[in-house]
C-alpha cells in the first residue's frame, strides 16, 4: 500500500530536492547553504548510478532518522524492492547482486518511504500521477499533460533538464545532478531554488541529454544559490 505523509501546521518551511543520485559532495554541500530548521523532501532516487551510492543512502537515512527529513521514494528504489522480489522467486537478480545496499535491511528500509509528501496547497512525489490520480514513480508527459490542479501545486523530481521547469501548477526539478547538471532544492512556500554543482560532466552532454537514457534504463543501482 502506497504511503502519504502529511504535514502538521507549522511555521517550519520545506526544501524538496531532486534526484541525489549517489552524488555525495554535491548532496553535502547543499545541506550546507539549506536553512537547519526547515524539513528537507527527497523527491525519490537517492540512490542509482552515482559515485557515492552507499555513503549517499546513509546520509539521507540519517536525516530521515533524526526527522529532518522525508525520503520520498522513486523509481529507482521501488525497481530495487522489485528486483529483490524478483530474486526470493528465483528470477533474475543482476540488480542486487552489483549493488551495496541490497541487503535485507536496506530493503526494508526502502519499503518504508512514502510515495507522497501533502503540504499546505501542494504535493510532492517523485514523478506524478496516473490517470486515476494514483502515484505513478515512471510518469512524464500524460500527467504534465492532464493535471487538473486537485493536488494544489505538485513537485516532481524524475525528468533530468537544464534548470527548474514549470508545466502549470507542475514544477519539475530534476536538473541532472549525476549527469553533469546541477543538484537542486527548491522551497514551495517561497519558490526559492538553491542549487549546487554536481558530478563533472566530461561529455559534453547537457541534463537535458539525460532523458532518454533515464527512459531506457532498465537496471537500477541502489544504495548559483536563490534566496534562502
Amino acid at each position: 500500500m502506497h504511503s502519504t505523509v502529511q504535514v502538521s501546521e507549522t511555521s517550519t518551511r520545506h526544501w524538496v530536492i531532486g534526484d541525489v543520485h549517489g552524488c555525495l559532495l554535491a548532496l553535502d554541500e547543499l545541506l550546507e547553504l539549506l536553512p537547519p530548521g526547515d524539513h528537507l523532501i527527497f523527491c525519490g532516487d537517492v540512490v542509482g548510478r552515482g559515485p557515492d551510492i552507499q555513503t549517499t543512502a546513509e546520509r539521507v537515512w540519517g536525516l530521515v532518522s533524526s526527522g529532518r527529513a522525508t525520503w520520498l521514494r522513486g523509481n529507482h528504489e521501488q525497481r530495487l524492492i522489485d528486483a529483490q522480489a524478483a530474486r526470493l522467486e528465483g528470477e533474475d537478480d543482476t540488480p542486487c547482486k552489483t549493488n551495496p545496499c541490497n541487503t535485507k535491511q536496506w530493503i526494508a528500509r526502502l519499503r518504508t518511504l512514502p510515495v507522497v509528501f501533502q503540504g499546505d496547497g501542494w504535493v510532492a512525489t517523485h514523478a506524478g500521477f496516473d490517470q486515476d490520480w494514483q502515484p505513478d514513480l515512471e510518469i512524464r508527459e500524460p500527467f504534465w499533460r492532464t493535471y487538473d490542479g486537485r493536488f494544489g501545486r505538485v513537485v516532481v523530481a524524475h525528468t533530468p533538464g537544464d534548470d527548474v521547469r514549470y508545466q502549470g501548477q507542475i514544477v519539475i526539478i530534476d536538473t541532472g545532478a549525476v549527469y553533469g547538471g546541477q543538484l537542486t532544492a527548491f522551497c514551495p512556500e517561497t519558490e526559492a531554488v538553491v542549487q549546487v554543482n554536481g558530478l563533472s560532466n566530461l561529455t559534453g552532454s547537457t541534463a537535458a541529454d539525460a532523458t532518454q537514457t533515464e527512459a531506457e534504463q532498465i537496471k537500477p543501482v541502489l544504495v548559483s544559490s536563490g534566496p534562502c
